[in-house]
């Protein structure tokens, strides 16, 4: 099973085009939506400190998730 991490609105807006969400955070929120095949995640720049901070969700139902499908992706089938 392949798992493209999509890092940013950029990589977001490339490889989902109109299937994104309105706002980055709707997105990342809704990244169910695009798994198995994506996982929509936020920049881990130093700048998304606040982002981080206003979208607490992100740390409790994204990260555990995000380490379960790179664990799935790299045990195989």
């Amino acid at each position: 099973m392949r798992l493209t991490l999509l890092v940013g609105q950029y990589a977001q807006a490339f490889h989902l085009g109109k299937r994104r969400k309105g706002t980055l955070a709707e997105t990342v929120r809704a990244y169910r939506d695009y798994l198995p095949e994506f996982l929509p995640l936020p920049h881990p720049s130093p700048r998304n400190r606040l982002w981080l901070k206003r979208n607490p969700w992100f740390g409790r139902r994204v990260l555990p998730a995000l380490r379960r499908e790179v664990r799935r992706a790299l045990n195989g089938p």
